[in-house]
């Protein structure tokens, strides 16, 4: 992470397809069109996601705990590195619109917010990267009809130019995704955030019995609505199994016990 993910110096993880034949974008959200700015456009890489500093970050705090519980240096020095980073990403991925500050889902190939409102508020949550009014303020954005469908999380959401309920990931629903932002409102003090969630996910797969596909479109919801089929989605799918044991450890309190970690 330190030493060969950030091409630019700027601090920040990238990535970027330099062959012209591998995957434009290269965090979960792989497709093509999937990290795009709010009024549509598609971002240019080199692409920092706004996740995957997060996870940098609890990487780092993590790896220093195990230093130090096995007396071993360079504890602060990770320490340093994380904090540095949580610093950079506060000035430099926020932005606002009409409901207030939130981060923006990357910074492009120029350094640029890309300013599009996604689900992927719920990977920062917990991983100790925001404090808690930043915190706070992803909660409720993920608690808005705009990217909780009832069923689960929308990638993007319905606001967003270029929202399609169909879209790989600019619009459809995956569960562990959803799951994702479960476990880290949980972790991060929002439970009555999370449960909604949790709620919407067993819905969904109450609607494919018991069977969560890898996604699902994301259709408005309402009193006896249910969750549409995306063409070709696998079903049964690992991840989406999986979504299960993260919302069931969330619900039940259980975690990974790490020295001066979360």
């Amino acid at each position: 992470m330190r030493d060969h993910g950030d091409a630019g110096g700027d601090g920040f993880l990238k990535y970027v397809d330099q062959t012209g034949r591998g995957l434009a974008n290269q965090g979960w959200k792989d497709s093509g069109d999937s990290i795009r700015h709010r009024d549509g456009r598609l971002a240019a890489a080199p692409i920092a996601l706004c996740e995957v500093q997060a996870y940098a970050y609890e990487a780092a705090r993590g790896g220093a705990a195990l230093l130090r519980a096995f007396g071993r240096p360079g504890a602060d020095a990770w320490e340093e590195w994380a904090e540095r980073l949580s610093g950079h990403f506060r000035e430099r991925f926020w932005v606002e619109d009409a409901r207030g500050p939130y981060p923006a889902v990357a910074l492009d190939r120029d350094g640029r917010p890309v300013d599009s409102v996604t689900s992927g508020f719920g990977h920062l949550l917990g991983t100790g990267l925001l404090n808690r009014e930043e915190s706070a303020l992803l909660a409720a954005r993920l608690s808005a009809p705009d990217l909780d469908s009832g069923h689960g999380l929308r990638t993007l959401s319905s606001e967003s130019v270029g929202f399609n309920p169909y879209g790989y990931h600019i619009g459809s629903i995956w569960p562990h995704d959803t799951a994702i932002a479960v476990h880290g409102l949980v972790r991060a003090g929002f439970p009555e955030a999370a449960a909604p969630l949790a709620a919407g996910l067993l819905t969904a797969s109450a609607a494919f019995d018991a069977r969560l596909p890898e996604l699902f479109a994301g259709h408005g919801t309402g009193a006896g609505t249910r969750p549409a089929p995306y063409p070709a989605s696998c079903r049964p799918q690992a991840w989406a199994a999986a979504s299960s044991v993260l919302v069931l450890r969330s619900a039940l309190g259980l975690d990974a016990d790490v020295p001066g970690g979360q």
